[in-house]
């Protein structure tokens, strides 16, 4: 195929098989829960909807593995997996101090 001078072709990204989605899945899930539970979150590029997806289900089985609820958040360049809430406060008189820990966590 041939271009017009000066110019490059268009960069193409080859989509991952079903086999390299489940392989990536299953390599990236120890990694991310050991970042996990040492820094309280995960964050990488994922600038594809097949990168978030493939993220999203690396969150999914890290929340297996963990046996704790896990959360992902993508803003169309990254994935930000993180801890979920695990459970409501048991009464109204802890929820402030519990909204008061997270706030705290998400800004460090």
């Amino acid at each position: 195929m041939t271009h017009p001078l000066g110019t490059q072709p268009a960069y193409r990204r080859t989509p991952l098989s079903a086999e390299e989605k489940a392989r990536g899945e299953a390599n990236f899930s120890p990694l991310v829960a050991q970042v996990l539970v040492a820094n309280g979150r995960f964050r990488v590029s994922a600038d594809t909807l097949e990168m978030v997806e493939l993220f999203q289900g690396v969150a999914r089985r890290v929340s297996e593995m963990l046996e704790r609820p896990v959360a992902s958040y993508a803003n169309g360049r990254h994935i930000l997996i993180t801890f979920g809430q695990e459970e409501a406060p048991v009464s109204l008189a802890e929820a402030p101090a519990q909204h008061r820990s997270d706030r705290q966590a998400s800004s460090r």
